[in-house]
């Protein structure tokens, strides 16, 4: 008799789910994704039903069907959550520790006795007297959405029109940005990759490098431990990525998305085991896979959606120039600075895996055509 291997089940069919595949095809493991149209990144090759991810009845019919079920994104309420929880399936990360990456205030008051920027939470304009300042929705931004630099009283009068409640940081001059990816699995096992580099445009992340070289030993290390720290005390099951800025040998937490994230792209290539990989062991609670690199180092490069529409054409081009470079596609309508895609290279010489993966970046999107 066949032994019978799990079934786990996505809320989201983007990109993310997409790459979660074929680690799960290796794993022997059967995903079923919750998609919102046939469309989607993943639903174009996986098993899937379409629905509202805002329904309970939909999401819990789908749910059923499932051994553990688990996230693409943030915007699945927590009501929802809850909902399948109470249903008796399994779901990582739990609503309980769900709600640190869903709510910004939540996770600044549960995490304020670590380094993080000063913070407070308004509903008035009034209540501001220095600036300038970040603010924040408190739930729904991502990619630079839901996030201003306020420079003044009257322009944060009028964001908060729009948002009852936001967010106040103050505006740290950091030298960099840096994310730690980390896995926990339900019996407390904990692994980390190197800390990475994300280098933002516009406040999209357009380029990673890992291990970080833009910063010491010493901070690279607080930046793993606080991530270790984190995972454990919201109690995570999965990957998460913890973002942080750096200032001098000082880090600041900046957020956190407990999922797959595009700061560990570079894994899928880069580590022994990629986070994709990982997420499944972790919420499986199967033993956690070697992250340790692959090549001295990986830098990743975001493809943004730009003039161009056919993104295979380009490889004719691109892996004639750089048989070494790894692409991603997500399959995803081409849209002006939407994230379409991605590419990685691994080695020894940082300058020359910028200049590959800026080359490939600026190519496909056509922004240079030799």
């Amino acid at each position: 008799m066949k032994s019978r291997f799990p079934t786990v089940g996505i809320i989201g069919a983007g990109q993310l789910a997409r790459m979660s595949v074929a680690p799960a095809i290796a794993l022997g493991v059967t995903l079923k994704l919750f998609a919102q149209s046939k469309d989607d990144s993943a639903a174009q090759i996986c098993d899937h039903v379409v629905g509202d991810y805002k329904n309970l009845q939909e999401v819990l019919e789908f749910a059923r069907h499932c051994d553990v079920v688990t996230f693409e994104h943030e915007l699945i309420p927590l009501s929802i959550i809850k909902g399948i929880e109470v249903a008796g399936v399994r779901v990582y990360p739990p609503s309980t520790a769900f709600i640190y990456s869903q709510d910004k205030g939540a996770m600044r008051n549960f995490l304020k006795d670590l380094p993080s920027p000063q913070w407070s939470i308004i509903d008035n304009a009034e209540k501001v007297s220095a600036f300038p300042v970040i603010a924040k929705a408190i739930s729904g931004g991502y990619d630079g959405r839901g996030v201003w630099k306020i420079s003044d009283k009257e322009m944060l009068a009028e964001v908060i029109t729009s948002h009852p409640q936001l967010l106040i940081e103050e505006l740290i001059d950091f030298d960099c940005e840096i994310a730690v990816m980390v896995a926990r699995s339900p019996h407390g096992q904990v692994s980390t990759w190197a800390v990475t580099h994300t280098v933002q445009e516009n406040g999209i992340c357009v380029r990673t490098i890992a291990p970080a070289q833009s910063i010491s030993q010493i901070v690279g290390e607080k930046a793993a431990s606080l991530a270790i720290t984190i995972a454990q005390r919201v109690g995570l099951v999965g990957v998460m990525a913890v973002e942080f800025f750096v200032k001098g040998e000082d880090v600041f937490i900046n957020e956190l998305a407990m999922r797959p994230h595009n700061s560990g792209h570079w894994t899928i290539e880069g580590s022994v085991t990629s986070q994709f990989e990982q997420h499944l062991r972790a919420i499986l609670d199967l033993p956690l896979g070697e992250t340790a690199m692959r090549a001295p180092l990986a830098v990743m490069g975001n493809i943004l959606g730009g003039d161009k529409t056919d993104m295979y054409r380009p490889y004719l081009h691109l892996m004639a120039r750089n048989p070494e470079l790894k692409i991603h596609q997500y399959m995803k309508e081409v849209r002006l600075g939407r994230k379409i895609g991605h590419v990685t290279a691994l080695g020894n010489d940082l300058l020359h895996l910028e200049e590959l993966i800026e080359h490939a970046r600026y190519y496909m999107s056509g922004e240079v055509d030799e």
